[in-house]
């Protein structure tokens, strides 16, 4: 195991770097460039901000000065939309407030997906099943844009139990990361129905069933844990999105998270804010891949990683 967790480490570093050079491309061949205005600038302001911000050195060279900066420094380059931040102080100030919510989200989407689509698997076609997929549809169907202030208006507006918005009290965080793990948890719960309807038509359900153990341990110990395992794969790209931000939310609920600079900076073409958020939603993703690949052998014994 130790040695299956350092080798996908070490792939850690050339995905990143492809990563960090499609990125860089792609951004660069975009027509316009982060000092364009509706007013456009005198062009010996632009020549002194490029030449500022090195802009104006040949492409290869700013991208190696920018990996050498990460590498070296840890240091995600300037913001070219305000010369008082770096990108790096976004990451301190705003990353923690969309990890947070990220989690408490992601917390939410399995304490009600997995019960849910167990309990919808178990009842198969009875009112339990209709009325667990009938929730399920309407978290995929309802956009957070829609739900969010729904919830708004019926519990800080009609009920007042919560605040309307902002960041910082347990009661604030409430209403946000309900919106926002709510579509999650409607994913998880169709899918982990999915997965327990296949798994209890196995043979070796039927098998633990004929050697007399109670229902209970049947569903739990068998069928549960490899029920599980679709359910552990996509709680990676679920995790790492959660946890980088998301726009929509943020902005309804007035977070001050990591969605609304990685969206600004595209429309600024600030290419250091874009090229370090996704930089770090890839470290997210691989990170947390990794973990559900750790988690396969724990949910099937019969997995081993060498």
């Amino acid at each position: 195991m130790a040695r299956y967790i350092a080798r996908r480490l070490l792939w850690l570093i050339p995905v990143l770097i492809f990563v960090t050079l499609v990125t860089f491309v792609l951004l660069h061949s975009v027509p316009g460039g982060p000092f364009d205005r509706e007013k456009p600038l005198p062009p010996e302001v632009i020549a002194n901000l490029n030449h500022y911000y090195g802009l104006d050195q040949p492409l290869p060279k700013q991208y190696l000065n920018y990996v050498g900066g990460i590498v070296t420094r840890f240091d995600f380059g300037p913001m070219l939309s305000s010369r008082s931040r770096r990108v790096n102080d976004i990451f301190h100030d705003h990353l923690p407030v969309s990890a947070t919510l990220g989690l408490l989200a992601l917390l939410i989407a399995l304490a009600m997906g997995v019960p849910l689509g167990i309990v919808s698997a178990l009842k198969q076609n009875t009112l339990w099943d209709y009325v667990g997929m009938a929730i399920a549809v309407f978290g995929v169907s309802v956009p957070n844009i829609v739900l969010g202030p729904l919830l708004i208006l019926v519990f800080a507006l009609a009920l007042k139990w919560l605040p309307v918005a902002g960041w910082g009290t347990p009661e604030q965080m409430i209403l946000p990361a309900i919106a926002l793990g709510l579509h999650e948890s409607a994913i998880i719960a169709r899918l982990t129905r999915a997965s327990m309807l296949q798994v209890i038509r196995e043979d070796y359900i039927r098998t633990a069933r004929a050697k007399g153990l109670s229902e209970r341990v049947v569903m739990v110990r068998h069928a549960l844990k490899n029920a599980l395992i679709p359910v552990a794969t996509v709680l990676g790209p679920i995790f790492a999105t959660l946890t980088t931000g998301t726009f929509v939310v943020e902005q309804i609920f007035a977070i001050p998270g990591m969605g609304k600079y990685f969206i600004t900076s595209i429309s600024n073409r600030d290419y250091p804010v874009v090229m370090g958020t996704i930089l770090l939603y890839a470290v997210f993703l691989v990170v947390a891949n990794l973990a559900v690949d750790i988690t396969y052998a724990f949910l099937d014994p019969r997995i081993r990683y060498t």
